[in-house]
């Protein structure tokens, strides 16, 4: 999956697009499919 990652202090020079694995949920959890987000 694709992912925005941010790894330092900074403006949007600091961020990242890359390809992260599937987080597993353990046992008692669950995964909730994000279909939008935004940050204003």
């Amino acid at each position: 999956m694709k992912a925005v990652r941010i790894t330092q202090q900074g403006g949007p020079e600091v961020m990242s697009f890359d390809d992260v694995e599937q987080p597993q949920p353990a046992s008692m959890e669950v995964l909730i499919k994000v279909e939008a987000a935004g940050i204003n």
